[in-house]
């Protein structure tokens, strides 16, 4: 099967002159950013979304975790998609929905709207995200130079996370809310003329079922779980209203996997996870991903809800960490060949563990150079040195019939760790507070979410100093 697919692959679609590797790596990285922009640039327009739609406190996290559950939830799906339909054509797909779901977003007139529209925004990242990844790598040979072009993805897709904070600052503060979904319109409009007329057709084998009930039970499954995790900030961890989602979360995520294992076409492989780099890499990102995404949400209420910064403020208080990000992804690629990749990311994640632990000394009168500036910088600054080696190890071996899904398997699971991640630092930071407004009382809330997060990014190091290989050339598929 491998080896049909294999040449299946190296057969083009389309006999058009293959468009200049730079135009390729920029449609890719512009996808990227704006699917990765979009998961942290509400955050400082949460208050005002509050304000004019009367959401809930618990309403405020799903108008993060409705993007991000969505967005993981489907990834996979949309990985394999484009293996088998067309990676342009996924890429095209997903960003006109995006488009279209931001439209609706910026338009909604009540919260269920709203978190409806992030809903399907997050469906057509989950489409979307993985063609970036798998037209990036095909359009460079494995080496040195992919190795670049991934650090430039990583840092695009770490900068549009980073860059959230300040561009929503400056769209809330200038314009409202609404133009936090509604930039996306233009943007997307632009890159969608543009992968029309440059990129080419490519995919993997023949046209095959997808496995639709696959991706609905772990969506479902993630949807559960996270709302079970989200109740227990009002019922408590024993009551029946958190435990009986948490159970049946957890039931679906293991009928997926029994699922997948007697599926003729499964959407995730189990086999894939036996290979090491995929499985290690991808369990390392998962871990990392629920420590560090909740840094953005808890970073910009304390800038706001604490410190009285502006969204304009707070979103220029997080620039720092937004440039630290991106020099971490491209410093990346220049130590990877000395130490190793594995060395890298567990470097990476030390001095982000660093900055989070750091981060948890915060005061409810902290000075901006001491208590957000440098903390952050320390936090991101290893985001990216981490990141980037272990994309690279887990499509390191990826055979050409199934880059798509392996694409989509290391989105999934930095998404899927990052909105569990987010659900439960709320959680924590939520029972700190004891529902106490005060700037005090929030401050130990956060804090407390910082520190978890320390302890998960230190127990992530260990992880990977003893699972990931030592370099990425071991095969992963045969």
């Amino acid at each position: 099967m491998t080896a049909m697919l294999e040449a299946a692959d190296t057969t083009p679609i389309r006999s058009r002159t293959a468009p200049p590797t730079w135009l390729v790596v920029a449609l890719a990285c512009a996808g990227q950013f704006l699917v990765v922009l979009d998961v942290s640039v509400v955050n400082v327009a949460l208050p005002s979304m509050r304000t004019d739609l009367g959401l809930s406190g618990s309403g405020l996290q799903w108008v993060v975790n409705a993007y991000a559950i969505a967005f993981a939830g489907f990834m996979l799906l949309g990985g394999r998609a484009g293996d088998l339909y067309g990676r342009k054509r996924m890429f095209l797909v997903g960003l006109g929905l995006f488009t279209l779901a931001s439209l609706g977003g910026g338009l909604a007139q009540e919260g269920w709207q709203l978190l409806l529209a992030r809903a399907v925004q997050g469906l057509g990242a989950a489409v979307l995200a993985p063609s970036t990844l798998t037209l990036l790598t095909a359009a460079v040979p494995e080496g040195p130079a992919r190795a670049r072009a991934i650090a430039t993805w990583t840092a695009v897709g770490a900068g549009g996370g980073a860059a959230g904070g300040l561009v929503g600052g400056v769209l809330v503060d200038m314009l409202s809310w609404r133009w936090v979904l509604l930039i996306n319109v233009p943007v997307g409009a632009v890159v969608l003329a543009g992968s029309v007329a440059w990129l080419t057709e490519s995919r993997a084998g023949q046209r095959r079922r997808l496995d639709l009930p696959g991706a609905l039970l772990v969506t479902a499954g993630l949807a559960t779980l996270a709302y079970g995790i989200v109740q227990t900030e009002a019922e408590g961890w024993t009551a029946a209203a958190t435990l009986l989602p948490l159970a049946a979360g957890l039931a679906l995520l293991g009928l997926f996997l029994l699922v997948e294992a007697r599926a003729t076409t499964p959407l995730m492989p189990l086999r894939l996870l036996r290979q090491r780099p995929v499985a290690s890499a991808n369990a390392a990102m998962l871990v990392s991903g629920s420590a560090m995404f909740s840094m953005w949400y808890f970073m910009t209420l304390y800038a706001q809800n604490v410190l009285g910064y502006s969204p304009l403020e707070a979103g220029l208080a997080l620039v720092p960490s937004s440039l630290a990000v991106v020099a971490g992804s491209k410093l990346a690629p220049r130590f990877m060949p000395v130490l190793g990749p594995r060395n890298v990311a567990v470097v990476g994640t030390l001095v982000a563990a660093a900055g989070f632990g750091w981060q948890s000394t915060m005061t409810p009168h902290g000075a901006y150079p001491t208590e957000i500036m440098l903390p952050g910088v320390l936090m991101m600054l290893g985001a990216g040195l981490a990141a980037t080696p272990l994309a690279s190890l887990a499509t390191s071996g990826a055979a050409p019939g199934e880059a798509g899904l392996v694409s989509g398997l290391v989105n999934t699971s930095r998404t899927m760790g990052g909105s569990l991640g987010l659900a439960v630092m709320s959680t924590i930071a939520a029972a700190r507070t004891a529902g106490s407004p005060t700037p005090s009382a929030l401050t130990d809330g956060y804090a407390l979410a910082f520190r978890v997060s320390t302890v998960m990014l230190l127990a992530g190091a260990g992880l990977m100093l003893l699972w990931l290989p030592r370099r990425n050339t071991e095969r992963a598929m045969r």
